[in-house]
């Protein structure tokens, strides 16, 4: 791995939050051991090559992890905070962001369920808790209330929310000020392959009211590695659920994967590093991103990205090939 100084990455606050975080963050789905349905999006992983996917995003400057109740019911959180502790990481260095899983559940559950989030974290602090989607049983305005609860109690430190319309937003920030609070952030799907926050408001309004949007798949699943393009056989080794997101991207994703190559190997480095660094530059400060790592080679081209520097011309030639992308694909797709 390259020896980039951590001291050099710039960090960006966490929405209008006293929070600071680096440009990328280590998503830890892939955390989750690969049992009940998350089998069906990664296989389960080695303690010992999660402690060392954890170390190396550390050693290289990120300082933040996105995981959720929702990862397998705890084991990722569990598997996170046990990694942590292993590298000898202290509360106060890092910062976690984690998820109520809101499915059939009403705000309640938000209260309910915070001292297991806090015992799978083991004494690791929940620095954004977010709602995971918009599918609870009551308003957005009751979950608001109860994670404000939250803060107020000083179980949490932020509040956000994950795969919101800007309308949702909208009314989880409007109560969340009434509380005297900020709604810190939005986690939705950005890419390269997905611009959709440019069309439906999302990014409109997250900069209107000072709000991080984080971004997640931001590599979609691997698509923008080219590694599938080089060989469509490693599909057969993926998990069926990413196999068919996978196949339906490849054919039509192929110029921009092209591009990304050739500015890739003038840098030096991986496409997956360019098209990671596009994301965090390109919408300013504004847009942030969890990328996972399922291989410590990934962890270290997490952090190779918030070093790398695009020249204007590459910026806006892959803006370019991406808008092209984004105009044939119907929203929603």
């Amino acid at each position: 791995m390259n020896n980039y100084s951590s001291a050099s990455i710039r960090r960006r606050r966490l929405g209008r939050t006293d929070i600071e975080i680096t440009p990328i963050g280590l998503g830890t789905w892939q955390f989750a051991e690969g049992k009940g349905v998350d089998r069906f999006m990664y296989k389960g992983l080695d303690p010992e090559v999660t402690q060392e996917i954890v170390k190396t995003v550390i050693d290289g400057g990120i300082n933040w992890f996105d995981t959720a109740e929702g990862y397998g019911w705890g084991r990722s959180e569990r598997a996170l905070s046990s990694a942590l502790s292993a590298a000898g990481i202290a509360d106060e260095d890092i910062v976690v962001a984690t998820k109520w899983f809101p499915l059939f559940r009403t705000a309640e559950s938000i209260r309910k369920t915070i001292d297991k989030r806090k015992r799978c974290l083991e004494g690791y602090t929940i620095g954004l808790h977010q709602v995971h989607n918009p599918t609870s049983l009551s308003s957005v305005e009751a979950q608001m209330d109860a994670m404000a609860d939250l803060v107020d109690s000083s179980q949490i430190r932020s509040v956000g929310v994950s795969n919101f319309s800007t309308r949702r937003m909208r009314r989880a920030h409007a109560a969340l000020e009434r509380r005297g609070l900020p709604l810190a952030s939005n986690q939705v799907k950005v890419s390269l392959l997905d611009r959709h926050i440019e069309k439906n408001g999302v990014l409109e309004a997250a900069k209107e009211l000072g709000m991080t949007i984080i971004a997640w798949s931001p590599l979609e699943m691997g698509v923008l590695t080219g590694k599938f393009h080089k060989d469509p056989g490693l599909l057969k080794s993926r998990p069926i659920g990413r196999r068919f997101y996978l196949r339906r991207q490849l054919k039509r994703s192929a110029h921009i994967i092209e591009a990304l190559e050739e500015i890739a190997s003038a840098h030096g480095v991986t496409p997956a590093v360019v098209a990671l660094s596009w994301l965090v530059n390109f919408y300013g400060e504004t847009v942030v991103a969890i990328s996972g790592a399922t291989k410590v080679n990934h962890a270290e081209q997490n952090v190779m990205a918030m070093e790398l520097e695009l020249s204007k011309r590459e910026m806006e030639h892959l803006d370019e090939l991406s808008h092209k992308f984004n105009r044939l694909i119907p929203f929603g797709s």
